[in-house]
């Protein structure tokens, strides 16, 4: 499903303060708090909207540590077998397959570089795994959490 601009603006008020109300985004957007509530509605019936969360710091946490993990994985590996590989590591906050010589990255939060490290080398022994390469983050530069283009 494609946003319209009226749509795509609720969308962003949104990503950036899911806790905002439908009459502070109406007034950004200039519609009623009712017509708001109308197109988030619709928006997660039709799937465009999948949910609304809470961004925590990872440091807050105790996760000190930031990584990449780009994985070769062995020859016909499907993405799917990556995914179920990765989806038991609470470190792994995301993966991707990507196009390169890597087949997928990963992004790990750890509490320390050892936890780093124990996280590494038990993703470079699941079964699927060939290599790995990695990388520490020194300084996020910029995140962004909004979907879409910018407004």
């Amino acid at each position: 499903m494609r946003l319209n601009d009226l749509d795509e603006a609720i969308v962003h008020a949104l990503a950036e303060d899911a806790r905002r109300s439908y009459a502070d985004i109406g007034q950004l957007v200039g519609l009623s708090a009712p017509a708001v509530k109308r197109r988030v509605d619709r928006l997660r019936g039709t799937g465009a909207i999948t949910g609304f969360t809470v961004r925590v710091d990872p440091a807050a946490l105790g996760w000190q540590t930031e990584g990449i993990i780009e994985l070769y994985c062995r020859s016909n590996t499907s993405p799917e077998a990556i995914q179920r590989g990765l989806e038991r590591y609470p470190e792994v906050v995301s993966a991707s397959t990507v196009t390169g010589e890597a087949d997928a990255v990963v992004q790990v939060f750890a509490e320390d570089m050892r936890h780093f490290e124990q996280v590494l080398e038990r993703i470079a022994g699941e079964p699927f795994v060939e290599r790995t390469k990695s990388v520490l983050v020194l300084s996020p530069l910029l995140r962004r959490f909004s979907s879409g283009a910018p407004g």
